[in-house]
């Protein structure tokens, strides 16, 4: 890389010179207008009829001129008139722009045609020794005249013009209309620095590594390309809604020191055709005129999706044509630019492949929901600007959210803040974020909503059922919580479980999932031998898994190690790629396994039923239970088995790996009870 290239030190840009010419314009109009005006009117004084003739019958008048087309009659006094007291000082009153050489008065008449007889049968009244002075006929063709006729145009032509100018910038509704294939990206540069730095960004330690790379081969490219290592042309950002991708880019923007472009996929989409491709080609214009820098695409999924696939031919032509030009620009003949593409989305199962290849994007950096060690991060990095109280602990607030994504910490963090505000408090305190939890989670807490005591109790052995199947079955999530507080559309209750930070499950594991999801429809049944609608959202859960179980992951005897699930099948696809026979043998399976599981919890809860009541009784008086409750009032839970949370907390604090949670302070068992990691919740619909 060049000695240009290397420098990070940017030139500010010129001040912006003002823009006279609107102001110029309007001077101009107003000018024109006021000529007009002075030339119009000047120091003429209009006179009638009456005063005319006495002033041509005492030969005062030297001259008499017709303005035929405005109906008017100019009068020029002579020399000597004007030095008459009564002519002087009323001509120079009027005016300060007196005129001697006239016209000095004004007649307005009918028709010129008539004055000229009256002005005939005047003159006979003259004696016949004076002179007669005749008059004069015109058209008047002054500045009045052309404004009169053509202004009205002019104005028009004015403001037209003013309109073109405006669109052709970037501001006001209709812009860019001359300007419609620029880029519309914004740049970060020296003069308007990005504030977020990598010290903002937690919980994405093997991201930030990676991304930390390529800032480095920006700002020191000889430590690389000394060993003959070429800088990455672009890395592309994977991974779920809210798990940062957006505020990576933004800190490297902040740490590059380099010229940064950024802007979304939809930036290329206009309803004009060929467009997008303009702005591609705009858009790497200026990026290399500024090497080395950053583009950054956020959402690249809006025009890099795979081309013509189950689209009719030509409906995406323009689609397609910015696609084809950012492949180009990318890596095309000439494109060896010191320009590094970001991109990130969250459906990459969409993009064409050739965007995908190493040469464009040299790496796919997955960036997924983060795990406890990462959500504690993240809580320290929103916490700082939160006032706690010193009981808040990041690690239990990580412990309590599994499976949530940056975005959602800063939810919690945030509506933690304005509980406590609205609670009059002067810091936040731990039920303060146990509350925010349970708002993100189930949503908002419906306190007046009315429930008849009827649709109370159900719900309240609905919960029970859930919370006791789960406590009783080894492979289920451990409960932390469960409540029949009506929350969000319509959930009357719901249960939340912190189950493992796991990536694979075994069949086990998921047939006592299916049976715990099952625990409420079995003991309403049990209790009030018959069941209500409230198990919708249970039912649509073990469907899906049920199914997922039979038909991907293969685990069915009859069926044996077979997967229909193509991660790269077209989306638009409608076919099935199995035989009516072998869909009807996966409905009877999966309508085995799912009675299998209802059979098995069932029974369960026929064998718990003492416990099933005692913890309705109480959910119903206290509406909210906790694991601690579950302990004293159905026993502890019959499997010893080290929670996640306590392994995070015996190797944060360097004890033993198997340690267990029996040997911990009684407080801090407490605690930890209730907090274990990917969140589940079950709730009871209507």
């Amino acid at each position: 890389m060049s000695e240009k290239n290397k420098n990070t030190n940017f030139t500010p840009k010129p001040p912006q010179k003002p823009n006279f010419q609107l102001w110029l314009i309007v001077a101009a109009v107003l000018v024109l207008l006021g000529l007009t005006w002075i030339q119009q009117r000047g120091s003429v004084i209009d006179i009638t009829q009456k005063r005319f003739e006495d002033m041509y019958l005492a030969g005062d008048v030297a001259k008499v001129v017709i303005v035929r087309n405005m109906n008017r009659v100019d009068v020029t006094l002579k020399p000597a008139a004007l030095q008459n007291a009564k002519y002087k000082s009323e001509l120079e009153s009027n005016s300060t722009f007196f005129n001697p050489e006239g016209p000095h008065y004004a007649l307005q008449v009918t028709t010129s045609d008539k004055f000229q007889a009256d002005f005939q049968a005047l003159e006979e009244k003259m004696p016949t020794d004076s002179e007669k002075i005749g008059f004069s006929v015109t058209n008047e063709e002054n500045w009045s005249s052309y404004f009169g006729s053509f202004g009205f145009m002019i104005l028009l032509f004015v403001l037209f013009w003013f309109l073109m100018r405006r669109m052709a910038g970037t501001g006001g509704p209709g812009g860019q209309i001359f300007n419609v294939g620029k880029s519309k990206a914004q740049l970060f540069d020296a003069e308007n620095k990005v504030k977020i730095t990598f010290d903002n960004v937690a919980g994405l330690d093997e991201a930030k590594e990676e991304i930390q790379e390529i800032v480095e081969f920006l700002k020191n490219p000889s430590k690389f390309t000394k060993l003959g290592g070429k800088i990455p042309k672009g890395a592309l950002l994977v991974g779920p809604p809210g798990t940062g991708k957006t505020l990576l880019a933004k800190a490297v923007a902040g740490e590059a020191g380099v010229p940064f472009f950024t802007l979304s996929g939809s930036d290329f989409v206009e309803m004009f055709v060929g467009v997008g491709a303009a702005r591609v080609r705009d858009l790497f214009k200026q990026a290399k005129e500024k090497a080395p820098c950053i583009i950054f695409i956020d959402e690249i999924d809006a025009i890099g999706r795979s081309r013509g696939k189950g689209q009719m031919p030509g409906a995406n032509d323009e689609r397609e044509n910015t696609l084809n030009s950012l492949l180009v620009e990318m890596d095309g003949f000439g494109t060896d630019s010191g320009v590094i593409v970001l991109a990130a989305t969250n459906r990459p199962d969409v993009l064409d492949s050739a965007l995908l290849r190493p040469g464009r994007f040299d790496r796919q950096i997955s960036i997924d929901k983060p795990d406890i060690v990462g959500r504690e991060a993240i809580f320290k990095v929103h916490l700082k600007p939160i006032k706690i109280k010193e009981e808040v602990d990041p690690k239990k607030l990580a412990a309590q959210t599994p499976g949530f994504a940056g975005a959602e910490i800063a939810n919690v963090c945030n509506e933690a803040a304005l509980i406590a505000a609205r609670r009059n408090k002067e810091a936040v305190d731990m039920q303060d974020f146990q509350d925010a939890i349970d708002r993100v989670i189930g949503g908002l807490e419906k306190k007046n909503k009315i429930i008849s005591p009827e649709e109370k109790k159900i719900v309240a052995y609905h919960e029970a059922g859930h919370a006791v199947a789960g406590w009783f079955l080894e492979h289920a999530d451990p409960l932390v919580k469960v409540s029949i507080v009506p929350r969000g559309v319509a959930a009357l209750g719901y249960a939340q479980y912190l189950p493992k930070e796991q990536f694979l499950y075994q069949t086990e594991q998921l047939v006592d999932e299916m049976c715990m999801t099952l625990a409420g429809r079995a003991a309403e049944e049990i209790i009030f031998g018959k069941i209500s609608t409230g198990a919708l959202s249970d039912l649509e859960r073990i469907t899906k898994m049920a199914y997922s179980m039979v038909s991907v992951y293969g685990m069915n005897d009859k069926l044996g190690n077979i997967s229909f699930y193509d991660s790269k099948s077209d989306e638009y696809k409608i076919t099935k790629p199995y035989s009516e026979a072998t869909a009807e043998m996966i409905d009877q399976e999966v309508s085995k396994l799912v009675q299998f599981a209802y059979t098995r919890v069932l029974d369960l809860l026929k064998k718990r039923k003492s416990e099933l009541e005692t913890l309705a009784k109480e959910l119903l008086e206290k509406e909210i239970l906790f694991q601690a409750d579950l302990e004293r009032l159905i026993g502890k839970r019959p499997f010893d088995k080290e929670t996640t949370y306590q392994a995070f907390t015996n190797k944060k604090e360097g004890s033993p790996a198997g340690k267990k949670a029996k040997n911990l302070v009684p407080e801090e068992k407490e605690a930890e009870k209730e907090e274990t990691p990917p969140h589940t919740e079950e709730k009871i619909s209507t």
